[in-house]
């Protein structure tokens, strides 16, 4: 790999801070990226939720949350706009489909400018690439190759573990998400002992699909959610987020998606609660390992020179709401379910009150009513263009610049923008050329200035071509539609963040511009349908 493409500016020797005043060090900082898989927007405690969540909540108490912060819906486009800086549609993913062929000739990584920046990076969990992880920029690696083949407790066929380019055997006592925190936590040791700035980027899988989880932990959570069902949930969170200020006191709950009967009228009450129930410990995984993280950057003194940020690629799942009794995910009562796992152990086909969902050998997803609570208060759900599919908690610590804590902040921000606020941080430079590639130029602006309280030049626009939706959103304007045709919507987000009012009708000339212009988007990022 050629690592004389790009002039870095290292400025440890430097008596001037790398940010002006707002900085206590100068030196190049550490940078912790954590996200979530399918986590709704009010899933996490300081957003509202009921989980526990105390460590991620501990970056909002010490930082900053983002309340319009934006992802591309599902999960592999998400991911090329997050490590490149692009538009999916930029870099081979046409928005609508996770799996579509990557074109790498036109853009860089994330570990690909911090590594040449002089970073130890490393990666653990969800990749999705086509290529190795190690090949785009990351000294480390450990997961698996390919998300859409998971057992949370075991191999599955085709779909191997690695530890840089070694293949592993699990032990038998192995657990996806506590795996992919034990590995991050390893990664961060070594790094720490290296003595150089690092990027640790942990792409959890949970709380993906299939519903697995500890009994032990399913257990913290079974009487939550058969004392309080899926209404009662989201009106307690609608509630929290309006009295914490998160969401303003005007708007109104997001009707339920269609289809979502009343919780008293529902016939299986106990099966239903248990889904929530090892959803939740899914969650309360994720949290645990950051909080090992956190531990460690704090033993080690290098709290106030880490930024930490915790996200989500897309809203909450509604896949697998199934009725009691049917088969699903292919796991069928006639079919040959010893397919899956490495192992040869069957699947039991479906989930229902007599097989309910959290063991090692079933298969299901919490369905339609507990993602609609996921996304409080906002419509709409993954793969959707309305916010419950797009818009993600982002929440930032970084004291030597976010000095104040439990700030919230209203200005818009998409994943495109990690790339140029890495850049900003790491003080790098963008290469105009990269190992024979020409990247694309940045689409995405840095967060720094918002990270240092100010104000910082907006997003002309920003669109979206997801699975069921396009959308457009400029300035506090958004309009959407139905991704094979049909008629556009028009809200107004800060009056109206939930879409529960279509303004189309009396706002034709806005439309109209808003329409114009993401034409014109599609056309220049090769958006093509």
């Amino acid at each position: 790999m050629n690592k004389n493409f790009l002039v870095v500016l290292f400025l440890i020797a430097s008596p001037l801070p790398l940010f002006g005043a707002e900085t206590t060090t100068s030196r190049q900082p550490n940078i912790i990226l954590v996200m979530a898989d399918d986590l709704g927007w009010s899933d996490i405690g300081c957003y509202g939720g009921e989980i526990e969540t105390p460590h991620i909540d501990s970056l909002a108490r010490d930082g900053l949350r983002f309340t319009q912060f934006y992802n591309n819906a599902i999960c592999g486009p998400t991911r090329a706009s997050l490590l490149t800086g692009l538009y999916s549609q930029q870099v081979g993913h046409r928005g609508d489909r996770w799996n579509e062929p990557k074109d790498f000739n036109k853009c860089v990584t994330l570990g690909e400018v911090l590594q040449q920046s002089g970073y130890n990076t490393a990666m653990v969990g969800k990749w999705q690439g086509r290529d190795s992880a190690l090949d785009r920029g990351f000294d480390h690696f450990f997961g698996p190759m390919c998300q859409a083949k998971i057992s949370y407790f075991h191999e599955v066929k085709g779909n191997p573990y690695f530890m840089d380019r070694e293949r592993v055997e699990l032990p038998d006592d192995f657990y996806l998400t506590d795996a992919l925190n034990d590995h991050a936590l390893r990664f961060l040791k070594s790094s720490l002992s290296e003595k150089k700035p690092f990027f640790l980027y942990v792409a959890h899988i949970a709380p993906h699909w299939p519903l697995h989880a500890r009994e032990a932990d399913v257990a913290r959570y079974r009487e939550t959610y058969r004392e309080q069902g899926w209404d009662e949930i989201r009106q307690r969170r609608f509630q929290s987020q309006r009295k914490s200020g998160l969401i303003p006191t005007e708007w109104k709950l997001a009707s339920r998606s269609p289809g979502v009967r009343d919780w008293e009228a529902d016939k299986f009450k106990i099966w239903q609660a248990e889904r929530m129930a090892v959803y939740a410990a899914q969650v309360a995984a994720i949290d645990r390992g950051l909080g090992q993280l956190l531990g460690t950057l704090e033993e080690a003194g290098e709290v106030d020179n880490t930024l930490v940020m915790f996200l989500s690629d897309n809203g909450a799942a509604p896949d697998g709401g199934l009725s009691p009794g049917k088969s699903g995910f292919g796991f069928s009562p006639s079919g040959n379910n010893t397919t899956w796992r490495k192992d040869g152990q069957p699947i039991q086909p479906g989930s229902g009150p007599e097989n309910l969902p959290g063991p090692h050998d079933t298969f299901a997803a919490y369905g339609l009513a507990w993602a609609n609570a996921s996304n409080t208060p906002l419509r709409g759900t993954k793969m959707e263009g309305y916010e419950g599919g797009i818009r993600t908690p982002l929440v930032v610590r970084w004291p030597a610049v976010i000095h104040k804590g439990d700030q919230i902040t209203r200005q818009p921000g998409h994943v495109i923008d990690f790339m140029a606020t890495f850049l900003d941080v790491a003080n790098a430079d963008y290469p105009t050329e990269f190992n024979g590639r020409r990247p694309l130029p940045v689409e995405g602006k840095s967060l720094l200035p918002i990270f240092q309280s100010k104000q910082r030049e907006e997003h002309e626009q920003l669109c979206w071509m997801v699975p069921q939706h396009h959308a457009i959103r400029a300035g506090d304007w958004k309009a959407v539609r139905p991704h094979k045709g049909g008629t556009w919507q028009l809200f107004n987000l800060e009056a109206d963040g939930t879409e529960t009012t279509n303004l189309a009708s009396q706002e034709p000339e806005r439309l109209e511009q808003l329409t114009n212009q993401f034409e014109s988007w599609q056309k220049r990022v090769g958006a093509i349908e």
